[in-house]
C-alpha cells in the first residue's frame, strides 16, 4: 500500500530519528534509541495519533554480530531484502551534496495497530541508479564510516526528509527530532520559509528562527560527550556548500565547531531530557537553555512475554492499550504470576543451553545483563573482585550476557573477552553465558527470562534506560544504580534493588567503582541471594510490584500522552 490522501490528510507530527527498531527483519537500529523510536511509533498506533516517521533505509543494517572463543566480536553485514517488507513510493527528492545532486526516494511500512491506528515509517533510500556509486553508498550503513560519511547521512535524513514529507502531501504541525542527527531539518525549514537566504544578518532573519521554531520539538537521549554530533566547519562548507549562510550556522551550532545538539536547541521551542535527572544533566550540560523531561518508556505489548500476556489477559483485560491498569496486578494469584515466569525462564534457560556447553539450569537465581557495550555501561563491574563474588555466589548464582559494541569502540569490544576470560576463570564455579548476536527476538527471551536484571552504569550517564523497563512488564526484579529511569522506579525491597548512593552529582563521581562494586556485593550476598532461595512469597510480592509500580508507568502509551498534553500542542 503506497502513501494515499487518507494518510497525508490533516496535520501530522513528524517522527525523525537515524534509527527506528521495528522488527528484527528490519535491522535498521543498534540498540535503545532504535527501539525507543520503534515503541514510540507502536505506541502512536496504538493511540491513533496523527504520526508519520521518517528514518534512513541502511541496505547493509548495522551490523550482524559474531564471537569467537576468545571473544574477540566480528562485525558481518547485516544484508536483507526492503521490498520483501515494504514498498517504495514512486515520488522522489533531491539534496546537493559537495555540489551533485543526489536523488532520494521512500521505502513506507506501516505500522498498524489492532486498535485501527496506523502509522507510516518513511525509509530514505538514496542506492538510485541516478547516483553516483559513492552516493548510492550513503544508505548502506548505520553509524558506518567517518565523520564525511556521517554528515552526509544527516543532510539526506534532515534536509531530504523535510522534503519527501513535502512532496508526498503530509501538512506538518511540529516536526520531533529524536536526538540531533535530524538537525539539518531546521535549516531546510529556514531555507522554505526565506527563498533567497542572504548572508546579511537582519532582523527578519529573527522572524525565522521563531516561526521554526514554534514547529520543532527536540529530545535529547545523552549526557556522554561523544554522543553529540559535532563536525568541522571545513567539512560542512565542502558538503553543503553555500545552502545555508555560514555566518548564520555559526550562530546557531557554535564556532568553533558545528554542534548538531545546540542547532536542534536553538531552533526547537519544546526540547526535552528522557528522565528526570537526564533534564537535571543536559540543562547542566547546556545551560541557558530550558529543557524540561519526559522519562522514557516502553511498548507494554511488544515487550512482555507470551505467558504472561496470557497470564494480564485472564487477570487484567484491556492491559495493552491501557497500561494503566497494571495497578490491579494485586489481583493476580501468587502462583500463577511464578508460574508465568518459571515459563519464560525455562524458555531461556533452553535456548542458553542450545547454544553452549554450559548446562545452565532452571533453579538457579539466573542474573541478565544485555545492552550496547560501551566502556560507560560497566559491563564487568560484577567481576571486580573475583575472589569475594565466588564466596558469595559460587553455586547460587549463573548469569547471561548480550550486546553489540560498536565496530570502532575498542574499549566496549575488550570487555566482551573480558567476559569471556571470567567466563572461564569462573568455570564450575559460576555458569556465565554470552548470547551472540543480541536482537530484539533475544532481548525478548532474556528480558521476560532471568530473575534479577542487572545495571550499573557509571552515574550519571544513563540518560534514562529502557531494557529495565521491559523487565519490570514481565516481573523480573531490577537492581541498578540510581540514574536514569530508576531513580524513578526505584522502591528499595520493593520494586527492586538500588546499587550505590542515591545520584545527586551531574558529573561522574571517580570513586563510584569500588562503593558500587561493595554495595552491589553487600546486597547480593545479604538481601537478594537469601530472599530469592529462602523467601519465595517476599520475592513474587516484588515482582508484582515491579509490574504494578513501575510497568503501570514506564510505557510509551504514557510517554506519548505527555508529549501530545506538553510538547505536541
Amino acid at each position: 500500500m503506497l502513501i494515499t490522501e487518507e494518510h497525508t490528510n490533516g496535520s501530522k507530527i513528524a517522527y525523525f530519528s537515524m534509527e527506528i527498531g521495528l522488527r528484527d527483519e528490519i535491522p535498521t537500529f543498534s540498540g535503545g534509541l532504535g527501539i525507543l523510536a520503534g515503541d514510540t511509533i507502536k505506541s502512536g498506533a496504538d493511540l491513533n495519533l496523527p504520526l508519520v516517521a521518517v528514518t534512513l533505509i541502511y541496505h547493509k543494517g548495522y551490523f550482524k554480530q559474531d564471537i569467537d572463543d576468545q571473544g574477540r566480536q566480528i562485525e558481518l553485514p547485516a544484508q536483507w531484502e526492503p521490498s520483501e517488507i515494504m514498498h517504495t513510493v514512486p515520488e522522489k527528492t533531491t539534496v546537493i551534496i559537495e555540489g551533485r545532486t543526489v536523488y532520494i526516494q521512500a521505502w513506507v511500512y506501516f505500522v498498524k495497530s489492532p486498535k485501527g491506528g496506523e502509522v507510516p515509517v518513511l525509509f530514505l533510500d538514496t542506492n538510485l541508479q541516478e547516483n553516483s556509486e559513492e552516493d548510492r553508498s550513503l544508505t548502506d550503513y548505520l553509524y558506518g564510516g567517518d565523520d564525511n560519511y556521517r554528515i552526509k547521512q544527516e543532510v539526506v535524513l534532515g534536509i531530504g526528509g523535510v522534503k519527501i514529507l513535502k512532496i508526498l502531501g503530509f501538512q506538518i504541525k511540529k516536526y520531533h527530532m529524536n536526538e540531533g542527527h535530524a538537525a539539518f531539518l531546521t535549516l531546510e525549514l529556514l531555507h522554505q520559509l526565506k527563498n533567497n537566504l542572504n548572508d546579511v544578518w537582519d532582523e527578519s532573519y529573527i522572524w525565522d528562527f521563531e516561526a521554526v521554531k514554534e514547529l520543532c520539538v527536540f529530545t535529547t537521549h545523552t549526557p556522554v560527550e561523544a554522543g553529540h554530533d559535532k563536525f568541522s566547519y571545513d567539512l560542512y562548507r565542502n558538503v553543503i556548500g553555500d545552502y545555508f549562510p555560514e555566518n548564520v550556522i555559526h550562530d546557531l551550532a557554535g564556532n568553533d565547531h558545528l554542534n548538531m545538539t545546540l542547532l536542534a536547541l536553538n531552533l526547537s521551542n519544546d526540547v526535552n531530557g528522557v528522565a528526570k535527572k537526564h533534564g537535571e544533566v543536559s540543562q547542566n550540560m547546556f545551560p541557558g537553555y530550558k529543557i524540561n523531561s519526559i522519562t522514557n518508556g516502553v511498548h507494554s505489548y511488544t515487550w512482555t512475554c507470551d505467558s504472561f500476556k496470557k497470564l494480564f489477559d485472564k487477570h487484567i483485560p484491556g492491559w495493552a492499550n491501557e497500561p494503566e491498569l497494571f495497578v490491579r496486578t494485586d489481583l493476580i494469584p501468587p502462583d500463577e504470576i511464578w508460574n508465568a515466569h518459571s515459563e519464560a525462564k525455562k524458555i531461556l534457560i533452553d535456548y542458553v543451553n542450545s547454544t553452549n556447553n554450559l548446562k545452565m539450569d532452571h533453579e538457579t537465581l539466573t542474573i541478565g545483563f544485555a545492552r550496547r557495550f560501551a566502556t560507560y555501561k560497566r559491563a564487568s563491574l560484577l567481576f571486580n573482585d573475583i575472589e569475594r563474588l565466588e564466596g558469595i555466589a559460587s553455586g547460587k548464582i549463573q548469569v547471561i550476557f548480550a550486546g553489540k559494541a560498536h565496530p570502532k569502540d575498542e574499549g566496549g569490544k575488550k570487555l566482551i573477552e573480558d567476559i569471556f576470560a571470567y567466563s572461564e576463570n569462573l568455570k564450575g564455579k559460576i555458569k556465565i553465558a554470552f548470547v551472540n548476536n543480541y536482537n530484539m527476538e533475544t532481548a525478548m527471551k532474556i528480558v521476560s527470562g532471568v530473575d534479577v536484571w542487572l545495571n550499573n552504569p557509571i552515574r550519571p550517564l544513563e540518560a534514562s534506560g529502557t531494557s529495565g523497563m521491559k523487565a519490570a512488564h514481565n516481573g523480573v526484579l531490577n537492581f541498578s544504580v540510581l540514574d536514569g529511569w530508576w531513580i524513578e522506579g526505584h522502591i528499595e525491597g520493593d520494586t527492586g534493588w538500588s546499587i550505590g548512593p542515591e545520584s545527586t552529582e551531574t558529573v561522574p563521581d571517580d570513586n563510584a567503582n569500588k562503593i558500587d562494586t561493595d554495595d552491589l556485593y553487600n546486597k547480593l550476598e545479604q538481601i537478594i541471594i537469601p530472599t530469592f532461595y529462602q523467601n519465595r512469597d517476599k520475592w513474587v510480592k516484588m515482582m508484582k510490584s515491579a509490574i504494578g509500580k513501575n510497568a503501570y508507568f514506564f510505557n510509551t502509551h504514557r510517554m506519548m500522552l505527555r508529549y501530545v498534553t506538553e510538547a505536541y500542542i
